[in-house]
């Protein structure tokens, strides 16, 4: 049982890095006396500020980096030096240029790293080139693994909407969670991604898909729980399609062991939204409903598993079950009646109540089932979490959303990665998407498709 999401920690956090060490991305002032850092805010000329002391240290390094023969990286310790003389904006941006430049020359990403963050620090960075320089900045704060000042560099990229060809905004998004994630800080890094979507949604703006990808990846692979679901949530409001259910549907069930009755009810889910695709989980499924308790569901789902082709006669397990459901299910259907009268006595068992619960929901009679869960939860000895599971199902089957929102929200214990996948479906077919409920209604199954009784 295997889900789309591979088990290699890989970082996106490169986001085709080429770091500066490949060429001089800011140009050294022949004397930065001259440089265009000398306009303000608002665009008026000033006299730009240097000390003797600066120029005395600046002058000789940036003579020995005009000269193409200079060894720079035996220089590196001068150039360092220098950072200590910096005090004006104007030395900091002119003297940081040089360093970075210098550490660009002599393979030294510290030494750019430390002439970005004096640039930066000036400020007097043209606008223009904000959101550039503090996105190399990043880029050179996480290859130092240095992911806090990444994370300042990178928000400051951000807050200038940086981006070029290759890199989006969107791939700044992710990469400020991918240094959480790398530092260990899953749910830091999970909360993130769900801020920035909240802020896409209210810009009403789309969110691209490889977020929720992402989020639900590193959640999956870190067993967080429920961050994993409530990402899951998000996930397949957006993009329902069948193939992303089968994979909410494999997570919840990689990450817990549930027991038949829950597993049934998984499963349920599975079918309902179209998710159903290997003979494995037909097995599963067969084997966790049993075609002796439940033989109409058995029956409808390997004869909706050998339409869709996923099931075949050569199946011995599935043949044999669904010989003894098609024996079973003629009687079954016969003692709805008297199901239904002994459950509605007075003096009905819990037993009792709980059958004509279960039956009337295979049987897709949602206003019956509901009465029956309804009465069974407030009789002493049932298994409520199993009777608030299934009552909140029995109500999607009557469109009554918000109330198996509210029902589905009470379950506890085991069950509650099931109960959430299952509110999912409700809000999608409440409409929050539209894909999914689509989808249900244009096949043969209905949107809760019918089950036998339990």
């Amino acid at each position: 049982m295997t889900t789309i999401f591979s088990r290699k920690r890989t970082s996106s956090l490169a986001l085709a890095i080429a770091l500066a060490t490949g060429s001089a991305v800011v140009a050294t002032a022949v004397f930065p006396a001259e440089a265009s850092a000398q306009r303000k805010r608002d665009e008026k000329p000033r006299k730009a500020q240097y000390s003797d002391e600066f120029r005395e240290a600046y002058i000789p390094l940036d003579e020995a980096m005009k000269d193409e023969s200079t060894d720079i990286a035996s220089m590196t310790g001068q150039f360092e030096a220098l950072l200590g003389v910096l005090e004006s904006p104007d030395e900091k941006l002119g003297g940081g240029q040089l360093v970075f430049n210098a550490g660009v020359r002599a393979n030294s990403q510290d030494l750019q790293l430390k002439g970005m963050q004096s640039m930066l620090d000036s400020g007097i960075v043209p606008a223009e080139q904000l959101g550039r320089y503090n996105f190399i900045g990043y880029q050179l704060a996480v290859a130092k693994n240095d992911l806090t000042l990444a994370r300042t560099f990178l928000e400051r990229a951000i807050d200038a909407n940086f981006s070029t060809e290759t890199i989006s905004q969107s791939d700044l998004e992710i990469a400020m969670a991918e240094t959480y994630f790398s530092a260990g800080d899953y749910s830091a890094g999970i909360d993130y991604i769900n801020r920035a979507i909240d802020e896409r949604k209210a810009e009403g703006l789309p969110v691209e898909e490889s977020w929720y990808r992402r989020g639900v990846t590193v959640a999956y692979e870190n067993e967080a729980q429920p961050e994993v679901y409530d990402m899951l949530a998000l996930w397949l409001a957006d993009y329902p399609s069948p193939k992303n259910w089968q994979d909410a549907v494999n997570i919840a069930r990689n990450l817990n062991q549930f027991q038949d009755a829950q597993m049934l009810d998984l499963f349920r889910l599975s079918r309902a939204v179209g998710a159903l695709s290997e003979a494995a989980d037909y097995d599963y499924y067969v084997e966790a409903a049993d075609p002796r308790r439940l033989p109409l569901e058995v029956r409808d789902v390997i004869n909706e598993g050998k339409a869709a082709g996923h099931v075949t006669s050569q199946n011995l397990f599935l043949e044999e079950a669904l010989q003894t459901a098609e024996s079973r299910v003629a009687q079954d259907r016969a003692d709805l009646p008297a199901l239904e009268s002994d459950a509605s006595a007075a003096s009905a068992s819990l037993n009792t109540v709980v059958a004509a619960a279960s039956t009337f929901l295979s049987y897709g009679e949602y206003d019956k089932a509901v009465k029956f869960y309804e009465r069974a939860l407030q009789m002493p000895g049932g298994e409520r979490n199993e009777l608030l599971h299934r009552l909140g199902i029995a109500q999607i089957g009557l469109g009554n959303y918000d109330g198996a929102r509210e029902t589905l929200s009470q379950v506890s214990g085991p069950r509650v990665p099931i109960a959430k996948l299952w509110m999912t479906y409700a809000d999608q077919l409440a409409g929050t998407t539209s894909e999914v409920a689509v989808d249900a209604a244009t096949t043969a199954a209905p949107a809760v498709p019918e089950m036998a009784g339990n």
